[in-house]
């Protein structure tokens, strides 16, 4: 499965902010087109549309498996969102790309979550909470529940470069493709391109394990 990132405006989080693996060797860096500095996704060149259309036809491979926490300290399984096609999106608050796409994504959300399909924001935030819900609180994010992986173990089970990475799940659980940098996830040409894949192979129905769906309001 090819990866993508875009390069010169559009920066990836990386080690030098505080967050990479921790201990033992790094695992192998996935294949990765780079892309010119047109491609970039900057307000005024791309909502990153032209990036996602490269996912057309690739071949799903498997997801490991992969657990991280809510806001209350309940255990999270990416296979309780069986049925669902995911939008796994991981970010922390320092990462100034990933604060840029998160309004979209919370938009995003609103106008495809539900039973086909739900954005998955998983924070790497070593604050967890303390860190995550002040900032939805500020930045007025309403429909993405909030999920934690404080220790960042996603980062090694998902041979992750930097920070936001986002990857498109099936409903059978596997990876379709991933993007390396922000992207304007509500724009039109995004959404019609994710609605491509809603209701394929795993159907429409059935949702989570446990009820993990959009939180409403916030306190």
């Amino acid at each position: 499965m090819r990866t993508l990132t875009a390069v010169a405006t559009v920066c990836v989080c990386m080690a030098g902010a505080g967050l990479w693996w921790s201990a033992g060797a790094a695992p192998a860096a996935p294949e990765v087109v780079r892309l010119g500095a047109s491609d970039a996704v900057t307000p005024a060149a791309s909502t990153g549309a032209d990036k996602l259309e490269k996912f057309k036809g690739a071949e799903p491979k498997p997801m490991p498996p992969l657990s991280f926490v809510d806001a209350e300290g309940r255990r999270v399984d990416l296979a309780d969102f069986k049925d669902r096609v995911i939008l796994l999106n991981l970010w922390a608050t320092w990462c100034g790309p990933c604060v840029k796409e998160m309004p979209s994504l919370d938009r995003l959300q609103a106008q495809l979550g539900g039973d086909a399909f739900q954005v998955v924001a998983l924070s790497l935030d070593r604050g967890g909470r303390t860190a995550v819900e002040p900032f939805y609180k500020k930045t007025g994010v309403e429909h993405l529940t909030v999920f934690l992986d404080p220790g960042s173990e996603s980062m090694k089970a998902l041979s992750l470069r930097g920070l936001p990475t986002t990857i498109l799940v099936d409903p059978e659980g596997r990876e379709l493709g991933r993007v390396e940098g922000a992207v304007e996830w509500d724009s039109p040409e995004v959404v019609a391109f994710l609605r491509q894949f809603l209701g394929r192979g795993g159907g429409t129905g059935g949702g989570p394990a446990r009820d993990h769906g959009v939180m409403k309001t916030r306190g």
